[in-house]
């Protein structure tokens, strides 16, 4: 009970955190924003990005996170929430963006997860045991793999699939997008295009429902 404590008071001093560092980085009001979702091949959603989801949702919902970002673990059971809010009309593109020391090879293991139909899964087992691998000066790696085998991925089919020419080609992408983009911290969301504009649990909730009702109005 008190290791859970001290996890879930940890993980909301990060939002803490983050969102007063999001203030300072948030656009001005009148900054132009896109008002549709975002097309495939943009910066934002690019083809055979991972999505949670219905593909063909009419919000979308995109997510720069780091596996080891204690506020992306805290702002995990948020963006499920909504996706169980709205079933049909959301869908979470997950973008990587690997700020942490090790996250570059937690991103190649959910990649490695992805191929095998296990990137959710995986995810969240990285998530939960987060505290025992993303040591931010020396992460311990051994760990994160361990996790994503209890969560069934085949770990020797995915320790070559992390070396493959398509892993670290894809991920070389990503890094140049949150250049593009212009994401500093993680998590950064985006909605239908539009940047958060002032981060936090209630503000992501209330910008994706004004989307989803715009649709129905």
């Amino acid at each position: 009970m008190k290791r859970r404590t001290l996890v879930l008071g940890t993980a909301a001093a990060a939002i803490a955190t983050f969102g007063a560092g999001a203030l300072l980085l948030r656009p001005e009001p009148d900054a132009p924003v896109a008002s549709n979702a975002p097309q495939p091949g943009s910066a934002l959603v690019r083809p055979g990005t991972p999505i949670l989801g219905p593909e063909d949702a009419p919000v979308t919902l995109v997510e720069f996170f780091d596996p080891a970002c204690e506020a992306c673990r805290a702002f995990h059971p948020v963006v499920m929430d909504i996706l169980a809010r709205y079933p049909n009309r959301v869908r979470v593109v997950m973008r990587y963006a690997a700020f942490h020391d090790g996250s570059e090879e937690a991103a190649a293991i959910l990649e490695a997860a992805r191929k095998q139909n296990l990137f959710k899964p995986v995810l969240e087992a990285l998530y939960e045991a987060q505290s025992q691998w993303a040591d931010h000066g020396t992460p311990r790696l051994e760990f994160a793999w361990n996790a994503a085998a209890e969560a069934g991925l085949d770990i020797e089919l995915a320790r070559r699939d992390v070396q493959s020419f398509a892993i670290k080609s894809y991920l070389a992408r990503e890094r140049q997008d949150i250049e593009t983009v212009g994401v500093r911290q993680t998590p950064t969301f985006f909605v239908n295009g539009r940047p958060l504009m002032q981060f936090g649990k209630d503000q992501l909730i209330e910008m994706v429902r004004v989307q989803v009702e715009a649709l129905d109005g």
